[in-house]
């Protein structure tokens, strides 16, 4: 039998006898589909073949991803809750979540915004300059897309096709990615294309980049760091916030919403880390829905 069963199993054990809240047993079930689904791309029929090794696998995986320690540790605990679950039903002989501990949270500062602080950090923007109207734009592509900095600062105004709500990347290794984007993002780079961008001179070979400095050429990373740097201090957010810090909440955001791994793999243009199976691309219309239905701003 396949997970589905257990899982419904486990949601009426849990409601009635745990007496959870609703909220609660919705992040329950959503720890163990997360656990469903890697088992899915790893070729793990069934909740009872999961062993040890493949639970730390699983949590490597969704750091890879980017979710914060903090966020790894509560997943955890909802799939120990199944396995505990398993264990008094006698549906496993042992439990493979037992012996494993929870991630270090440490004294770092967490390197993941909530979606509150993205918006305080993008609500500081002073869009009344040039400059404003530009970072603006910046801002909400890093965290529509999950950009790395240097794809964001490679951007070519050719590879967005508006009108699909696709950007077409070129990532690590030189490897094309198709990236569903925003309408937020979208309606504030065509007004940066618009209003500020048409009236600068754009030096020779620059032409097809997006987003450019004063004297016309493309950004560098470190004026991307210096950007989100100085909008940090000026909102008074106590976090070390670097550019790969919206590429972590991109990511953090959709997997706590209940997005499908496999898609948020894909749009980080993640290398499959699966051992038994090939990956393939999904479907851009998948890609597409799952920005719709879980992406904190995918409303325009």
């Amino acid at each position: 039998m396949g997970w589905n069963i257990y899982i419904n199993g486990f949601k009426a054990y849990i409601r009635l006898e745990k007496s959870l809240s609703t909220n609660s047993i919705d992040a329950y079930i959503r720890d163990v589909n997360k656990l469903a689904q890697f088992a899915a791309l790893n070729d793990l029929a069934t909740c009872q073949s999961i062993t040890m090794e493949d639970v730390q696998s699983f949590l490597k995986y969704i750091a890879q991803l980017g979710l914060s320690p903090r966020s790894q540790a509560r997943i955890l605990s909802g799939i120990k809750a199944f396995y505990k679950y398993l264990l008094l039903e006698n549906e496993i002989k042992s439990d493979p979540t037992e012996l494993i501990e929870a991630p270090k949270l440490g004294r770092k500062l967490p390197d993941t915004l909530s979606v509150e602080e993205v918006d305080i950090l993008i609500n500081t923007i002073d869009r009344s300059t040039p400059e404003g109207e530009r970072n603006k734009a910046i801002l909400e592509v890093l965290y529509s897309c999950g950009l790395r900095v240097s794809e964001l600062i490679n951007l070519k105004i050719s590879n967005i096709y508006f009108n699909d709500s696709f950007i077409k990347i070129t990532g690590k290794g030189d490897k094309e990615r198709l990236v569903p984007i925003g309408q937020q993002a979208i309606h504030y780079i065509n007004l940066y294309l618009k209003q500020v961008r048409i009236h600068q001179p754009i030096q020779p070979d620059f032409e097809d980049f997006v987003f450019l400095n004063r004297r016309g050429k493309s950004l560098t990373r470190v004026m991307i760091f210096t950007i989100i740097k100085q909008l940090a201090e000026k909102a008074g957010l106590q976090k070390a916030i670097s550019p790969h810090t919206f590429r972590h909440s991109f990511a953090t955001h959709l997997i706590e919403g209940g997005a499908d791994l496999r898609a948020i793999q894909e749009m980080l243009g993640h290398e499959s880390i699966t051992t038994t199976e090939i990956y393939t691309h999904l479907d851009r219309t998948f890609l597409k829905q799952t920005i719709n239905d879980f992406h904190p701003r995918s409303k325009g």
